[in-house]
């Protein structure tokens, strides 16, 4: 199958979704469904094929190029398949709203771009698809306006920074190897130099660590995630902050190398153990903002900073079974991040854009497929045993605890704390409690966004019993890189140190559940009560606030709110207000009168014979 022509139906099918749209809104979404599902099947079609091949020549002088392997594989599927599944959920969530024919543009481009990424084989293309992907992110983060505006704007300008490191660097390479094909970069990498390759790590660690939000590049996600469409949310951190996840392995064990990486300074100052450093603050930090957050999107923003930290730890600690903990759990993370915004996206739907967690509750009963999948969603975010999360999760627990990492160690296991006190957060305040009156008569969520919620909780429970599957992949691009294979079976991974075996966990939790449902079955029924009989340590809830999570962590917050500020954001503001006092006083300069320019240039001209003088006099 043809690279480019994949492309073609990609970005084409974007244009033409939004032509469709000007003459019937059902033909816009008919097509858009079916051109995404189309590329999931082509993309399904191209698994176990390596392909490299020109598809342009002449761009600037240089060819540009196309190629899939394992690696670039695992992330298209990905990429594919939530997309679609996002534009399946969009057809209810974005119904009679206003630009909807942009929304659909916008949201098939990114996809069309992200495929472009992983697709390229060389520099120049992947530099084109990531500012296409770049500017449309823009762009449809600022879709609702308002505050949305100032969310896409503080986006674009860190994602600007980013994209300008990332140019500094494909100039460089071009200057020094003559190239921008990553296979022939590749091939003459060993021959630099380590000072200049840490210097190109540096350059594009800025641009993916931006793109990845890892800190302390995170500051322009929360906002983006709040106030972007849910659709779009779930491939924003489902999928799209992973493109600088794509871009570090690429890196790092394709351009650069396994050993070379590894031996990129020493101890504490090597290039490895920064990153894993940095993973491991990024665990703990977001992990734990999350728990005080009242808004559902912003919760789960931060929570995507987090678990990113578990994804770049495992990867920059550069063994067999960390890489494959660190790809699995990017792939995971797809899954259960994708269902969970999706899930709010379903609730915020039927309560007219209600995101606040104190003024939600008891909509079990009324939207139970979506506490389906909130429930299955936290559980593999949390990494319980038979979800996906679990298995990922493990396997960078592993690698630190065996490699002797106490710190790391600690830090991806408290993580996992502060991980269940935000989810529990999360489902209990949406979907337990009582009722609120004025949620009475809510209805369910459409079956478009049914459909898709079941998609990823079905997928998170196969990829959590049946982990070798996925892993199969994700072994074979560790043999690519390098490194040595892992002993993956269908239900898990055999090794010296035990096995994982996911069968026997299944086993095991099926007959004590079975033994709970017998428990509660013996005792005794509930007794309903009236909504207003509600007491939490002896006080009355407040009305309209039936469940007693209402503020649960306010002591939490009241203690830690003086330290509770994000210096980062913090720098990058007064940053920002301090270009922006120099800009003013340079456009000063720029009155318009005429008389002034010729001041300017007499005083131009005096300075340069003031400096002749002094110069001859020396």
């Amino acid at each position: 199958m043809s690279l480019e022509f994949l492309l073609a139906i990609a970005f084409g099918g974007s244009l033409f979704t939004y032509v469709l749209g000007k003459i019937s809104s059902k033909l816009r979404e008919s097509f858009a469904v079916l051109i995404s599902l189309t590329l999931v099947v082509m993309i399904v079609c191209l698994y176990g094929k390596t392909i490299e091949k020109s598809f342009y020549f002449g761009f600037l002088g240089l060819p540009l190029i196309l190629r899939t392997n394992m690696l670039s594989w695992l992330f298209a599927i990905a990429i594919s398949v939530l997309g679609s599944l996002s534009v399946i959920f969009s057809l209810s969530y974005i119904k009679n709203r206003e630009r909807a024919d942009f929304y659909y543009l916008m949201l098939l481009l990114i996809n069309a771009a992200m495929l472009g990424i992983v697709l390229s084989g060389d520099l120049l293309s992947f530099f084109i698809f990531w500012e296409i992907m770049s500017w449309s992110t823009f762009l449809l983060i600022s879709y609702n306006r308002g505050a949305a505006l100032a969310a896409g704007m503080k986006y674009i300008i860190m994602s600007t920074v980013g994209s300008m490191a990332m140019l500094i660097g494909v100039i460089s390479i071009y200057t020094t190897y003559g190239t921008l094909n990553i296979s022939e970069i590749a091939a003459s990498s060993n021959l630099a130099s380590s000072g200049y390759i840490l210097s190109i790590l540096i350059l594009f660690f800025t641009a993916f660590g931006i793109k990845n939000a890892i800190l302390p590049f995170h500051s322009w996600l929360p906002s983006a995630h709040a106030e972007a469409p849910s659709p779009f949310s779930s491939i924003l951190s489902g999928i799209l902050i992973k493109m600088g996840t794509y871009g570090f392995i690429l890196f790092i064990y394709v351009i650069v190398g396994l050993n070379k990486f590894l031996n990129l300074g020493h101890g504490v100052l090597s290039f490895r153990y920064i990153l894993c450093i940095l993973g491991a603050l990024t665990i703990l930090i977001p992990t734990f903002i999350a728990v005080l957050q009242d808004d559902a999107k912003k919760l789960l923003a931060w929570s995507t900073i987090g678990q990113a930290g578990y994804i770049i730890l495992g990867i920059a600690f550069g063994t067999s079974v960390s890489v494959a903990g660190g790809i699995f759990h990017f792939f995971n993370h797809a899954v259960f991040k994708g269902l969970l915004f999706l899930v709010v996206g379903a609730v915020e739907y039927r309560t007219n854009g209600i995101r606040d967690l104190n003024s939600l509750g008891g909509l079990i009963k009324k939207m139970p497929i979506a506490f389906i999948g909130a429930l299955i969603g936290i559980c593999g975010l949390i990494g319980l045993p038979l979800t996906n999360g679990f298995v990922s999760k493990w396997l960078i627990y592993k690698t630190l605890i065996l490699e002797q990492s106490p710190f790391l160690a600690f830090a991806a296991l408290f993580g996992t704390w502060g991980t269940i006190l935000y989810s529990y957060k999360l489902i209990h305040n949406i979907f337990l409690g009582q009722l609120p009156e004025k949620y009475r008569d809510i209805q369910k969520s459409p079956f478009s966004m049914q459909l898709p919620i079941i998609v990823l909780s079905f997928a998170i429970l196969l990829f959590g019993i049946l982990p070798g599957i996925p892993l199969k992949v994700i072994n074979a691009i560790g043999v690519s890189f390098g490194l040595e294979s892992l002993s993956v079976t269908l239900w898990g991974i055999a090794s010296e140190t035990g096995a994982l075996n996911t069968i026997n966990l299944f086993v095991a939790i099926l007959v004590g559940c079975i033994v709970v449902a017998f428990i509660f079955k013996a005792g005794q029924k509930a007794i309903s009560v009236g909504q207003e009989d509600n007491y939490a340590a002896g006080a009355a809830i407040p009305k309209d606030k039936y469940h007693y999570t209402v503020d649960f962590y306010n002591p939490l917050y009241r203690m830690i709110t003086p330290y509770l500020k994000d210096f980062i954001d913090a720098f990058y503001m007064k940053l920002a207000g301090w270009t922006q006092n120099l800009c003013s006083g340079v456009r000063r300069i720029y009155t318009g009168y005429v008389g002034h320019y010729v001041m300017y240039i007499v005083l131009f001209v005096a300075l340069l014979i003031f400096i002749q003088v002094k110069w001859s006099l020396w």
